[in-house]
């Protein structure tokens, strides 16, 4: 199996696909001037609205030091705004205040948007049986004895 060509080809597929999209992530951070960080606590703020810093410090997997930093940043930008949690005064919720369907701030989803309109173009049957061997290969992958 290490000599057929299929494993190398989708790898290269794969790739491909990645960089593609490491890509359009790179350029949409320097037209938009933030860090990697910075786009990727604003996606996530984006798509889960009124959010815990512990949920974004979690999902960075950075310090409560370096969340605090951060959403001080996007704050003192203008993107984001920390809001009191009404039912618990202690803590506090942050949610966008931008909309990452609009530009400039689109950049940074339009890869997604864009290969996502393609996928619903295609055999809705074939990216089914993709999608399911794609998981399995990176669970079999990440499960994999070192």
């Amino acid at each position: 199996m290490a000599d057929s060509p299929l494993p190398s080809s989708l790898r290269r597929a794969l790739t491909r696909y990645m960089e593609a999209r490491s890509s359009a992530l790179i350029e949409a951070r320097r037209v938009l001037n933030i860090g990697e960080g910075d786009a990727r606590a604003l996606l996530f703020i984006s798509d889960t609205p009124g959010t815990r810093p512990t949920q974004l410090r979690d999902y960075l997997g950075i310090t409560s030091a370096g969340v605090t930093a951060l959403i001080d940043r996007l704050v003192e930008r203008g993107v984001v705004r920390r809001d009191v949690d009404p039912d618990d005064r202690r803590v506090s919720r942050i949610t966008a205040t931008i909309d990452v369907a609009e530009d400039p701030w689109s950049s940074l989803t339009r890869f997604d948007i864009d290969f996502d309109g393609a996928v619903a173009a295609s055999d809705a049957e074939f990216t089914r049986q993709l999608a399911e061997a794609l998981e399995s290969l990176t669970d079999t992958t990440v499960g994999a004895p070192r």
